[in-house]
């Protein structure tokens, strides 16, 4: 295969299910790196990505489902929502009940105690009144508990933002032009690559555009959606297994991968 370019998706993907990278996958990643094969990862993850991809491994660096793309510490691509779009939205959440908030920058502004939500994030947190937020944002989310809040979140979002669900229970909000799919058109074009040489990994809905629109798609095994695998061109094994450096590693290096240290 004639690939320049290897985007991936972190939790259920890149990362083991306890959040580590095997040394075989690391080595898979060096060795593409020394091929000259641009790598990047798209996450809806923000800050708490540079503490579980290593860095020394990724060219690119796509937060916020494609609201930031950032190479080394420069950021190249930024679709924020103005706070002006985002606080009659977050006030008819938090007056519905659902635990809200607006993220940037690894801050969450929210209504929760959302360290106490999930302990793993190390999550920096502040408890607002939405009614004077005056912050934009990268991203806006909501846990989901039932259905009608779904339906609730969909009939109340603006129309300049549009919403994933991920994993199941969680609504994300990003600008209308924030998307995996954009941002790596984005650094495509900055690596001057067309999407005949992209390669991409996934595993949940808010992957699907992302593998829609690069020339080889790769869903996990343990994909969270049939969709996502209906979508993709190749389906490769687990996470938990080294799906994503398996797959480089016969499909594009040639196999014969030895795992690292140290890196």
């Amino acid at each position: 295969m004639n690939i320049k370019m290897i985007v991936t998706d972190l939790d259920g993907t890149f990362l083991r299910e306890d959040k580590t990278v095997s040394d075989y996958t690391k080595a898979v990643f060096v060795r593409c790196r020394e091929a000259g094969i641009k790598l990047a990862y798209a996450t809806g993850r923000g800050g708490s990505a540079e503490l579980l991809a290593p860095a020394k491994l990724f060219d690119g660096k796509i937060v916020m489902n494609g609201a930031i793309v950032r190479i080394d510490d420069e950021i190249v691509y930024s679709r924020l929502i103005p706070y002006e779009v985002a606080r009659p939205f977050l006030l008819a959440c938090d007056k519905r009940g659902l635990k809200t908030a607006s993220e940037i920058s690894g801050m969450h502004y929210s209504n929760f105690d959302v360290a106490k939500e999930w302990p793993s994030l190390n999550a920096d947190f502040e408890i607002v009144d939405f009614s004077q937020h005056n912050v934009d944002a990268e991203k806006l989310y909501m846990v989901i508990e039932t259905p009608e809040d779904i339906a609730f979140i969909e009939e109340h979002l603006p129309n300049q933002l549009h919403c994933l669900i991920g994993l199941g229970y969680l609504a994300q909000i990003m600008h209308q032009d924030a998307s995996k799919s954009k941002a790596v058109m984005a650094l495509a074009k900055i690596w001057r690559i067309v999407e005949s040489e992209i390669v991409s990994f996934g595993d949940d809905i808010n992957d699907i555009d992302m593998l829609s629109c690069t020339g080889v798609s790769v869903a996990m095994a343990n994909a969270f959606d049939d969709k996502v695998k209906a979508v993709a061109t190749h389906i490769c094994d687990t996470n938990d297994n080294d799906g994503v450096a398996k797959w480089i590693d016969e499909n594009i290096l040639g196999g014969f991968t030895q795992p690292c240290q140290n890196t």
